[in-house]
């Protein structure tokens, strides 16, 4: 398998973690920093939701992955390219939460793509 093909796996995996979190942090809610000692409770909620808990599974899932990428993929490489994740969740972003793109952020998607294609063909 060729190298970025095979980053891409984690880097996908994490991403699927990554929205998955998000949608369970918008059903949760926001954290409300002003008394401390409510931060557990907090945390305990968040965890508990079934979103959030399959987003940090993916999470482990991808960390897995990555290992496998590691024993193969020299690092000055491999690592990177696991910047096409930002890229991911911003499509992701737009597409699914509906969360606003501005140019200047597709630009820097763009650049990050030249990056990862500079990086995966030296």
């Amino acid at each position: 398998m060729q190298t970025a093909g095979m980053v891409l796996v984690p880097v996908l995996i994490g991403v699927v973690g990554q929205i998955l979190l998000k949608k369970g942090m918008l059903s949760v809610g926001q954290f409300d920093f002003t008394a401390v000692s409510g931060l557990l409770p907090q945390f305990i909620r968040a965890f508990l939701n079934p979103y959030v808990f399959l987003g940090f599974a993916f999470y482990f899932l991808s960390s897995l992955f990555w290992m496998i990428v590691l024993s193969r993929v020299e690092l000055s490489v491999a690592y990177p390219l696991l910047s096409l994740g930002y890229v991911f969740v911003l499509l992701a972003s737009w597409l699914l939460f509906r969360e606003p793109v501005s140019a200047a952020r597709w630009l820097g998607v763009l650049v990050i793509i030249c990056g990862v294609t500079l990086v995966s063909r030296s």
